[in-house]
């Protein structure tokens, strides 16, 4: 059987542009090498990571949070267990709808590992060694990431057994809560899954290279952000790089020793912890997909793509983490849907500039566009307004005063190339600038724009505002 399209990789680009395509008519099979669809983001990564740091919110305003309500509770009980049990039934719910929808949309899948085997073929591996071979017009490797190894000074990799020394999966689901989490990482990962176990209850410090967290967010936003997270118990070492990772003890007293010291070398220490994360990123997935025999270029890693998604191999084409750009779940499957139009030759686009990135932490940040820092390094003359939810009625009624938004346009034409915000719900939020920038919107058609009161989208408004320097409530 010849499909139009095979799909390898059922993650939110894979099985989004899978849909998309057969939506659009074209006979569309998936390969996935998982027992489960859905990929990093629904298994191991964006939505139980969620699940986790919503119950864990729960534990900590049931402790800390709601007696200034005036609603009086005993001290709250932790259930881990239950706990991911609520993160379990997340995944599977979110996996099962993906397989209802390829059922839906009436798209085959088959499961292995995806491999390309000559001019529009496909063979697939079973996991018990069966091998098939599939013939297509058309192929999409959506194949993701994996988590980028850490080295020593030795230049040795520090292996992770996911219970002392863990990724992001290992750290999604622990039976027991750590005393002390060392985080090496101070990006979305480390300071997301450190937020889930600081809150309940574990010292947490995260090492840094560079002398800022949150690398590429804004960094009036990220310093801000730092004092918060330290109010919250966290401790950094900034300007810091990992050296080794060693293990002392046996059994149920086994602990790691996490070595560090400066960038510059002046300085070294090491921190003892029940668990160590390793968070430092995250590296494209490419091996056993057949690339090299097939001639598909690559860069650092990365497949080579031209704007249309191809590569230089006829008829193979590549989205989401295994390409240029940020890698995000919503990157990807904006290119799913772009790469499936453009087979069923409508016109499909993907806007780089209007990809909102989210830190899911309490509070909240959140980005579209440009950083002032950016802006500035291209030659930009920017007008800036900020406003913080500490002048914002809803924010004070919910206790969220925490934060800002900060609005940067283009001071020749008044035209917003970035918004960021630091805040409860700036993840909701986000949505409505990049809406606005989307449009090439300005900063005064956002601030005509009437907002609902008392909302805390009114500082998104009040912002706006401000980058003429009239805001209301300021």
């Amino acid at each position: 059987m010849t499909y139009d399209l095979i799909v390898i990789g059922s993650g939110p680009g894979g099985y989004v542009c899978a849909i998309r395509a057969a939506q659009l008519g074209l006979k569309t099979a998936v390969v996935e090498k998982d027992p489960t669809f859905g990929g990093t983001c629904l298994n191991v990564g964006c939505i139980p990571s969620k699940a986790l740091l919503h119950a864990s919110h729960m534990f900590a305003e049931a402790a800390h949070g709601l007696a200034p309500l005036g609603v009086m509770v005993d001290p709250p009980r932790l259930d881990l267990a239950a706990m991911m049990k609520h993160k379990d039934d997340t995944v599977g719910a979110n996996v099962n709808g993906v397989a209802f929808l390829f059922r839906k949309h009436k798209i085959e899948s088959f499961r292995g590992v995806g491999r390309l085997k000559g001019v529009g073929r496909v063979e697939v591996v079973g996991a018990e060694g069966a091998v098939q071979t599939l013939e297509t017009k058309n192929i999409v490797l959506a194949t993701g990431s994996a988590v980028a190894p850490l080295r020593d000074a030795a230049g040795a990799q520090i292996p992770v057994d996911e219970k002392l020394i863990l990724s992001s999966t290992g750290a999604l689901a622990l039976a027991k809560t750590p005393k002390r989490l060392a985080v090496v990482g101070a990006g979305v990962i480390g300071l997301e899954l450190g937020s889930v176990w600081r809150r309940l209850g574990t010292e947490v410090i995260a090492i840094e290279y560079l002398e800022r967290i949150l690398p590429g967010f804004d960094l009036e936003i990220a310093a801000r952000f730092q004092k918060i997270l330290e109010k919250q118990g966290f401790a950094f070492r900034l300007a810091s790089k990992v050296t080794g990772v060693r293990r002392e003890g046996a059994g149920k007293a086994e602990r790691a020793v996490v070595s560090y010291s400066s960038v510059d070398g002046a300085t070294s220490d090491t921190i003892e912890a029940d668990a160590v994360l390793i968070a430092t990123g995250r590296i494209p997935f490419t091996q056993g997909l057949g690339l090299e025999g097939a001639g598909v270029a690559l860069e650092r890693g990365r497949i080579v793509i031209d704007e249309g998604f191809a590569t230089n191999v006829p008829g193979v084409y590549a989205i989401g983490d295994v390409v240029r750009g940020p890698m995000l779940a919503h990157k990807a499957e904006d290119e799913g849907i772009a790469v499936a139009e453009i087979l069923a030759g409508q016109a499909g686009h993907v806007n780089y500039g209007v990809i909102p990135s989210v830190v899911y932490t309490m509070p909240e940040v959140a980005a579209v566009g440009m950083t002032e820092e950016e802006a500035k390094s291209r030659g930009i003359e920017v007008a800036i307004g900020k406003f913080p939810f500490t002048a914002n009625g809803r924010a004070r009624a919910m206790r969220a005063t925490d934060g800002f938004v900060k609005i940067i346009a283009d001071a020749a034409t008044d035209r917003v190339v970035g918004v960021h915000i630091l805040g409860a719900a700036a993840g909701e939020l986000i949505a409505e600038a990049a809406v606005l920038m989307e449009f090439s919107g300005s900063a005064e058609d956002l601030a005509r724009t009437c907002h609902a009161h008392p909302t805390l989208s009114e500082a998104m408004r009040e912002a706006a505002f401000a980058v003429a320097k009239r805001a209301i409530h300021i």
